[in-house]
């Protein structure tokens, strides 16, 4: 079994960029989850296997790409235009199966969570 561990976050200003990282599951839907101080866990985005889908919660669209490397195993979170908003703690899971979805009941493995702080 993968153990799955996110890696790319930190502390960054209003504006800038991101990209976390987390190993990837063959012929498994993989995403990414938030949680903020306070409030329950949300989606973010999904990337279906082999990569051809994707889904993406609105606070997050046009801002956010996932995307996966299917050679080298990986899932991609390149977040641009950060917000204070978009402070969390970030999540990798593995899909029960290859179709995108943004429920969390439909993912069967987590990350221990990666810290995001957007702060000037």
């Amino acid at each position: 079994q993968v153990r799955l561990e996110e890696s790319g976050g930190g502390l960054v200003q209003p504006g800038s960029s991101l990209r976390l990282s987390c190993a990837a599951i063959s012929h498994f839907t993989m995403g990414w989850f938030r949680q903020a101080s306070g409030k329950e866990r949300e989606f973010v985005a999904s990337i279906s296997w082999p990569g051809r889908k994707t889904s993406y919660a609105a606070s997050v669209k046009g801002r956010f790409t996932i995307s996966r490397d299917n050679v080298k195993n990986t899932v991609y979170l390149q977040m641009n235009n950060l917000q204070p908003e978009d402070t969390a703690v970030y999540y990798c899971a593995q899909g029960r199966n290859s179709i995108v979805s943004e429920f969390s009941s439909e993912y069967i493995s987590w990350g221990q969570g990666t810290q995001v702080t957007v702060s000037s």
